[in-house]
């Protein structure tokens, strides 16, 4: 079982995917630790619910970045994390957390990047009048949302979409991807080469991902 550290901010859902992933056996992971740095994050509620081991780090509890970013690697490395996925986690990370774990590290992002980065995706999209969004699961670098990507989803924008209309239909899709991109590094497929990332499949050698052919049904 790979060993995954989870880092949120607010509602989980994503989380919450990935457990109703390997609940259901579809994804061969648990869950080794959350850690939010906000105490009210509905997340640890999923996490008691699951009997999930949780941690609340508070940034404004250390007196720099580097030390608050040196006790999450501390926690993460005490429970022999493997892969770390941020999953609504609101802060920029430095290389100070992201070196230990330098390309196993993933964050899922609201929009089909490079295009529309940072906050606020989901209306970045709907004021550019852009004719398709989606969500990205990418590997998290000293960049802002700007990783190598692992796997993204197409959302067309309807007729009259608004920020919210579209951010719940990408929402759907964010659900099924991170959890996919997560069982790729359960089953040892993932291949880093420099921007690219490969998957390596068995019968075919390392192919470019296809993610609209490999998503959990």
């Amino acid at each position: 079982m790979l060993k995954l550290g989870v880092l949120v901010s607010g509602r989980g859902s994503n989380l919450q995917a990935i457990i109703d992933s390997i609940e259901r056996g579809i994804l061969k992971a648990k869950v080794e630790l959350v850690i939010s740095d906000n105490p009210e994050a509905y997340a640890l509620e999923r996490c008691k619910r699951h009997n999930i081991e949780h941690k609340v780090l508070e940034r404004k509890s250390y007196t720099t970045k580097s030390a608050f970013e040196e006790d999450l690697v501390r926690h993460l490395k005490a429970k022999g994390v493997e892969l770390v996925v941020l999953a609504g986690f609101m802060r920029i990370l430095s290389e100070t957390f992201i070196e230990p774990f330098r390309n196993r590290i993933l964050n899922i992002h609201p929009s089909l990047i490079p295009a529309f980065q940072g906050l606020h995706a989901q209306r970045q999209a709907v004021e550019f009048g852009a004719m398709f969004s989606g969500c990205t699961v990418h590997i998290v670098d000293e960049s802002v949302d700007a990783g190598p990507v692992v796997v993204q989803a197409v959302v067309p924008l309807l007729q009259e979409e608004d920020e919210d209309s579209l951010a719940s239909r990408i929402l759907s899709f964010e659900h099924k991807i991170l959890p996919q991109a997560v069982q790729w590094f359960a089953e040892g497929r993932v291949e880093i080469k420099g921007r690219r990332v490969l998957i390596k499949d068995a019968k075919y050698g390392t192919l470019p991902v296809n993610p609209r052919l490999e998503i959990f049904t």
